[in-house]
C-alpha cells in the first residue's frame, strides 16, 4: 500500500509561494477550461481545473456538482457554457491542489490518479473521415465501399459503446483474443452537450479489430466494439482553447520494450467532413444524451507489423488536450479465429 500524498490547499486567489503550488491566475479570470477527472483514496472521484502543471479540485457535491457530466448539464441548464459556468461558479473556499505528475500515474486505489474525463453515456464514431484511412482499407479489403463512404453525401456513423467500454488515462485498452491485428486509431473526440452542440474536446482512441473487419465489413461491430475498445482524455477543454480545429496536429506513437515502434502525425486539416456536418447525420432522429462523444476519424495508419500486443504502450498527444497513454492487454489466450 502506497501513502497518499496530501495536496495543498489554497484559496482562489491562487498567490502561493512554494513551488510546485503557485499560481498567477484566479478563478475570477478564467481563459479558459481545462477539466480532469482523478481518484482521491477515501474520497472516490474528483473534479479537477488544470491550471500549468497543477490541477485544482472544484469539485462540489454540496450543489450537485460531483463530476464533469454535472458541469456540463449545470451550464447547459442555465444557459451558459462551460467555461462560462466555471468562472461563475467558483467560490472563496479553499480547495485541494495535485501536480499534475502526482495524478498522472497507473490506477491505484491508495493513491490519487486520473481517471476517464468524462462518463459519456453514449461513444460513437465516424468513418473514412480521411483519404488515407479510405485507401487503406480499400486495399485491405480488395473492395471499394470505404471509397464511396468517403466521398458520398453521407458518412459513415457507428456506435463505438458507452463508458463501461472505455478506458482513462494509464488504463489498458484491450485486444480482443480472437483478433490477430488490433490497432490504435487516434482521433480529435467532440463532446456534445444535449441539442448537439460541441461543448468540448478530448483525445479518442478508437481501437480496432482491422482483421475482424477486413474478413467482412458486416462484422464492423465486432472489429469496434469490446472491453477496453476506446480510450479518452487525459481531459477535456472549451472550444476556446482550439481556436481552430481544422488544424489540429495529431501524433501516435507505440512503444514496446522500452523502444518506439511506430511514430506517425496527421493533421485535421485533412478531414473530408465538417463536425457540423458529422453531428446533422448522427442526430437524425437519433436521440444522444449530453456530454456523449463523437470520434471524428483517423488520419493514422498502423501497419500489420506493429499490430498491438500485451505489454505495448500507446501514446496519443494533441496539444493542449495533452498525452494519452494507455498500456495494452490481451484479453485472453489469442485464439486467431
Amino acid at each position: 500500500m502506497t501513502d497518499s500524498p496530501s495536496p495543498q490547499v489554497i484559496r482562489n486567489e491562487f498567490r502561493v509561494p512554494s513551488s510546485p503550488y503557485s499560481f498567477a491566475h484566479s478563478f475570477a479570470t478564467i481563459p479558459h477550461v481545462k477539466l480532469v477527472q482523478f481518484w482521491r483514496p477515501n474520497v472516490g472521484y474528483r473534479v479537477g481545473l488544470v491550471r500549468g502543471e497543477n490541477v485544482i479540485d472544484i469539485t462540489m457535491p454540496e450543489v450537485g456538482l460531483k463530476s464533469t457530466n454535472d458541469f456540463i448539464e449545470n451550464a447547459a441548464a442555465g444557459g451558459l457554457t462551460l467555461a462560462e459556468f466555471v468562472e461563475q461558479g467558483m467560490s472563496a473556499q479553499p480547495r485541494a491542489v495535485y501536480a499534475w505528475s502526482e495524478l498522472d500515474t497507473p490506477r491505484d486505489l491508495y493513491a490519487p490518479h486520473l481517471a476517464l474525463p468524462l462518463l459519456p453515456p453514449e461513444v460513437w464514431a465516424a468513418g473514412v473521415t480521411y483519404r488515407r484511412s479510405a485507401e487503406f482499407r480499400d486495399q485491405e479489403t480488395g473492395e471499394s465501399i470505404y471509397d464511396r463512404a468517403h466521398t458520398a453525401p453521407r458518412p459513415e456513423i457507428f456506435f463505438k459503446g458507452t463508458t463501461t467500454r472505455c478506458s482513462g488515462p494509464n488504463q489498458p485498452i484491450g485486444v480482443r483474443r480472437d483478433s490477430t491485428f488490433t490497432a490504435p486509431e487516434p482521433e480529435l473526440a467532440l463532446v456534445l452537450g444535449h441539442r448537439g452542440e460541441i461543448v468540448a474536446y478530448t483525445i479518442a482512441n478508437d481501437v480496432s479489430a482491422w482483421d475482424i473487419e477486413r474478413d467482412n465489413p458486416l462484422y464492423l461491430p465486432q472489429s469496434k466494439v469490446f472491453r477496453g475498445a476506446c480510450a479518452l482524455g487525459p481531459s477535456i477543454v472549451t472550444p476556446d482553447e482550439l481556436p481552430n480545429p481544422y488544424d489540429v496536429e495529431i501524433r501516435c506513437r507505440i512503444l514496446r520494450d522500452g523502444a518506439t515502434i511506430f511514430d506517425e502525425t496527421s493533421n485535421t486539416s485533412r478531414l473530408k467532413r465538417t463536425f457540423e456536418e458529422l453531428i446533422r447525420y448522427l442526430l437524425c432522429d437519433n436521440p444522444v444524451p449530453g456530454a456523449s462523444v463523437l470520434c471524428t476519424g483517423t488520419g493514422i495508419i498502423v501497419p500489420q507489423e506493429c499490430a498491438l500486443r500485451e505489454g505495448d504502450i500507446v501514446e496519443v498527444e494533441i496539444p493542449p488536450i495533452g498525452l494519452l497513454k494507455n498500456p495494452v492487454k490481451q484479453w485472453g489466450e489469442n485464439t486467431g479465429e
